[in-house]
C-alpha cells in the first residue's frame, strides 16, 4: 500500500473540483464522501429540525483542506470549516515547516470527565465529606447503571471527590465531582444522567439539598498534548535568517506569556486552528473553548496555552497542553453527513487521537501567526483575502474578482468605496469596448 503524502503540490492553484479530487486519492473517500465534503449531501432540513430547535433553515461555512500535517509519522489532510481568511493557508505552510524535523508528535491523556453535584443545607461539611466517600462504591455502582453499554466498554464512573466551599455568595456548599471515563465519546449525555442519578442518594446521605447535577467543561483530566521542533534552515527567509525569526517568534510569545491582554489574542490564534477541525467534524468547539481560556488560568494567572523556546542545538521548541473534549460517537457526529466524511478523511480510530489532531492544528496556527508577526506583520498575510472579500461585496462579478482585489492591493486602498469606483469602471468598459 503507498504511503499517504500530504503534501500535495500547488493544492492553492486547483479548482474546488480539482482539490475535491486530489483529497479523494489521497485517502480513498467513496462518492458519498465527497459530495458530503462538497456539501451536496449535507444536513437536510428535516434532519436539521430534529437537532435544534425553531429551525427555519441552515448556514453553511467555506470547508478547506490544510495540507502537510505529519502527526507521529503518519501524513494526514486536515478538514477545516471557517470563515476567517488565512487560517487554512497558515496552518498548513506551519505544517510544512514543521516537517523539517519530523512533524508533530502527541500525547494525551485517557478521556476522564467531571460530573458535579450541588449541595446546601448541610450542618456538617466535614462529616458529609466523610460520610460520602464511605459509600464511594455504591454511588459508583449506582452511576454505572445508567450507561452498562459505557462500562461494558470499560469506560463508565471510576471515582469520587468531594470539594467543600464553606463562604460562596449564598452560603456554604460541598460538592462532589463523579470522574467518567467516556471513552470514544464527548460523553454530556451520559454524564448528565449520572449526576442526576446520584443526586438523591447524596441528599439522603448529607441531609442536604442537591442543587445543579451537570458535567463541567473544564476537561483537565482529559488533555492533549504537541510537541514541533522546527530547525532554524527551514525558517530562513530572503531578508531574514531562521536564527533572527527565531528570535522574533520568542519575543512574540514572551509577550503573551507575561500579558493577560496579549495572551488572550495569542490564544486567539491558536483556536483558530482548533475550532475549524471541530466544527468540521461536528463537535461542541463551544465546550472546548471554555475549557482552554479556564485552563489558561489555571494558576491565577491568565497566560499562553503554548509555550515557545530555543533549544541548545539552535531549533525552535513549541509545546501546546490543553484540555480537549471530543468523541468520534454520538452527538452531531452521529447526524451529520460532512462531519462523518470529514472523520472518516482524518482517518481517526479514538477520541484521544482526533483532540490530539485538534491540538497540532492549534500548535500550528499558533506558529503562523507568530511567525508573520515577528517577520512582517500579521497583516500582509491577510491583504489578499480580505481584498477578494471587499471586491466581492462591491459587487465585482466572479470574472473580475481577483482583478480588482489586485488593484485594490497595488494602490494599497483596501476599502469598500475604492472597489464599488472600480467595478463600476471595469463593467463600463467591459460594455462599451
Amino acid at each position: 500500500m503507498k504511503e499517504k503524502n500530504s503534501r500535495l503540490g500547488g493544492f492553492y492553484q486547483l479548482s474546488p473540483a480539482d482539490r475535491l479530487n486530489a483529497v479523494g486519492a489521497f485517502d480513498g473517500l467513496n462518492r458519498d464522501d465527497l459530495h458530503a465534503l462538497r456539501g451536496e449531501s449535507s444536513l437536510s432540513l428535516d434532519r436539521a429540525d430534529k437537532m435544534i430547535e425553531n429551525v427555519v433553515g441552515t448556514f453553511s461555512l467555506p470547508l478547506g483542506i490544510a495540507t502537510n500535517f505529519r502527526i507521529n509519522g503518519k501524513d494526514k489532510l486536515v478538514p477545516m470549516a471557517v470563515e476567517e481568511p488565512s487560517i487554512v493557508a497558515g496552518a498548513s505552510y506551519a505544517a510544512k515547516l514543521a516537517r523539517a524535523g519530523g512533524g508533530f508528535f502527541t500525547s494525551s491523556t485517557p478521556s476522564l470527565m467531571i460530573g458535579q453535584v450541588q449541595l446546601v443545607g448541610i450542618d456538617s461539611m466535614e462529616g458529609a465529606k466523610h460520610d460520602i466517600l464511605a459509600r464511594r462504591d455504591e454511588l459508583l455502582a449506582l452511576a454505572n447503571r445508567q450507561s452498562t453499554a459505557l462500562v461494558a466498554l470499560g469506560g463508565g464512573a471510576k471515582d469520587i471527590e468531594v470539594h467543600t466551599f464553606p463562604s460562596s455568595p449564598m452560603g456554604p456548599m460541598l460538592v462532589v465531582h463523579l470522574i467518567i471515563d467516556c471513552l470514544d465519546a464527548m460523553g454530556a449525555n451520559a454524564i448528565n444522567t449520572m449526576a442526576e442519578a446520584i443526586a438523591p442518594r447524596l441528599e439522603a446521605i448529607t441531609g442536604g439539598r442537591a442543587y445543579l447535577r451537570i458535567l463541567s467543561n473544564l476537561t483537565d483530566r482529559r488533555l492533549a498534548r504537541a510537541k514541533v521542533i522546527i530547525p532554524a534552515r527551514a525558517l530562513d527567509r530572503d531578508s531574514m535568517r531562521g536564527e533572527e525569526v527565531i528570535e522574533g517568534i520568542l519575543w512574540a510569545y514572551s509577550f503573551a506569556a507575561v500579558d493577560p491582554y496579549r495572551a488572550t489574542t495569542h490564544n486567539k490564534g491558536i483556536l483558530n486552528g482548533i475550532d475549524p477541525v471541530l466544527i468540521a467534524t461536528g463537535q461542541d468547539w463551544r465546550a472546548v473553548e471554555a475549557g482552554a481560556h479556564a485552563y489558561a488560568a489555571r494558576d491565577g494567572r491568565y497566560t499562553s496555552l503554548t509555550m515557545w523556546e530555543r533549544d541548545n542545538d539552535g531549533n525552535l521548541i513549541g509545546t501546546i497542553e490543553m484540555p480537549l473534549a471530543v468523541g468520534i460517537i454520538g452527538g452531531a457526529v452521529k447526524v451529520h453527513p460532512t462531519a462523518q466524511a470529514a472523520l472518516k478523511l482524518l482517518d481517526v480510530h479514538s477520541a484521544r487521537e482526533l483532540a490530539e489532531v485538534c491540538v497540532c492544528a492549534g500548535l500550528a496556527s499558533n506558529l503562523a501567526a507568530l511567525r508573520a508577526l515577528a517577520c512582517e506583520g500579521i497583516q500582509r498575510g491577510h491583504m489578499s483575502l480580505h481584498a477578494r472579500q471587499i471586491a466581492m461585496s462591491a459587487g465585482a462579478p466572479p470574472e473580475l474578482v481577483e482583478t480588482v482585489a489586485e488593484r485594490l492591493i497595488e494602490e494599497r486602498c483596501i476599502k469598500p468605496a475604492r472597489a464599488e469606483e472600480m467595478v463600476r469602471e471595469m463593467l463600463v468598459n467591459m460594455y462599451t469596448s
